[in-house]
């Protein structure tokens, strides 16, 4: 495939094309949300336009369009993740809802006291505070797998954390914080010669670089739509179909059951039993909108993109005086962590605004590991495939600003 045009992929983003207080849009904040591409929008407006009805069990033509174009959008994902089946898809309403999904329809049911949920020292928190409440309720341990000085995972304590009691092991494929990208099918491999699940946090990987859900041998894998060009509210649970299909529904309702009675309900299949109640169906169709315009791009090219545009602004904001950036100097994803000498996160990211640039400052949901590192927290620039060199020559100009502000 060959390298995309990136200036021609930019102009399908009409809400980059604006100016914010005088100065260019500079739209750094991709790792809490990503913008949405024309293709995307118009597949959503038309589907409300032409095809919009409630899916399954209805007998008109709109219901059967519309369930049809969902079910459609099921198979796509499990393409897009190498998955065996659709039926190992369960659309959800984004990452957190999918790992709580998991904690209480898994964890409730095969957790018992002493049993260990094994984490990582890096998670977001809703990547750790699901699993707590499971902890609480169940009498199960949380452990934390170290993170090093250098933002990498402490390899070399795994096997002193990852015991036969550890019955899932959760983590995320790259950090939202460090960039850190983690060794996914190792981390699997480690579990599973213990006999422990592997729950993979996708969020910030999903729509950044090819994944393979059977090459990297998770048991679940959880993202959501508006990390990768799609809308809010909808979310993708990867499971193996052996491990949906022995656990119990965790919301009850219209859409996840086979019968009902005024004494007894029965449930049914997976996936189906875990989605109660209305989905969100536009939503859903602009997912399968998104994959279609990643794909045509190629994963592989996005994911050298991000490298470059990472290791471009490594080079221009390295030299500034008071300037420190968090996490691994080697290969990490799109993102950088800052901390700017007498600057405090939220000031700098509040100064940065002024020039048009968007960025995010605070403990981006990490706050255990801020603690740890006694950090206020970082001003996080993250890039995705329609940011430009151009823009990282800003950035260094607009952080080299703040810097002298600041002094």
């Amino acid at each position: 495939m060959p390298v995309p045009d990136w200036n021609a992929i930019r102009a399908d983003f009409p809400i980059l094309d604006q100016t914010v207080h005088g100065h260019p849009l500079i739209y750094f904040d991709n790792g809490a949300t990503t913008q949405k591409p024309r293709p995307v929008l118009e597949a959503m407006r038309r589907f409300d336009e032409t095809a919009f009805a409630n899916v399954h069990r209805g007998l008109h033509e709109l219901s059967t369009r519309s369930t049809d174009a969902f079910e459609a959008v099921r198979q796509r994902t499990a393409t897009y993740l190498g998955a065996a089946s659709a039926e190992e898809i369960v659309f959800t309403s984004g990452t957190t809802d999918s790992i709580n999904l998991v904690a209480r329809s898994w964890g409730e049911h095969n957790l018992t006291p002493g049993d260990v949920i094994l984490l990582t020292e890096m998670e977001h928190h809703s990547n750790l505070v699901p699993w707590q409440l499971l902890a609480e309720k169940t009498g199960a341990i949380v452990r934390y797998l170290p993170v090093l000085d250098d933002g990498t995972l402490d390899l070399d304590f795994l096997p002193k954390v990852l015991t036969p009691e550890v019955k899932i092991f959760a983590f995320t494929h790259i950090s939202n914080t460090l960039g850190t990208i983690n060794p996914v099918a190792t981390l699997t491999a480690a579990a599973r010669a213990v006999g422990a699940l592997t729950l993979v946090d996708a969020a910030q990987s999903a729509g950044h670089l090819p994944l393979d859900v059977q090459t990297l041998g998770c048991d679940f894998l959880v993202f959501s739509a508006h990390k990768l060009c799609g809308p809010t509210g909808v979310g993708i649970l990867f499971g193996k179909k052996e491990h949906l299909s022995a656990m119990p529904p965790w919301r009850g309702g219209g859409g996840m059951i086979h019968s009902v009675g005024y004494e007894k309900t029965t449930y049914a299949a997976s996936p189906q039993r875990f989605e109660a109640g209305t989905p969100n169906i536009t939503g859903i169709i602009g997912l399968g909108a998104a994959l279609d315009y990643l794909d045509a791009i190629g994963r592989d090219h996005i994911f050298d993109h991000d490298r470059q545009l990472t290791r471009h602004a490594r080079e221009i904001l390295a030299p500034i005086p008071g300037l420190r950036i968090i996490g691994p100097t080697g290969e990490r994803g799109g993102l950088l962590g800052i901390l700017l000498e007498n600057a405090h996160p939220h000031d700098l990211v509040t100064y940065a605004d002024r020039f048009g640039l968007a960025m995010r400052g605070g403990h981006h949901c990490n706050q255990p590991l801020m603690r740890k590192w006694k950090l206020p927290g970082t001003a996080r620039a993250s890039f995705y495939f329609y940011n430009t060199h151009e823009e990282i020559e800003s950035l260094g100009r607009i952080i080299s600003q703040a810097q002298k502000y600041f002094s």
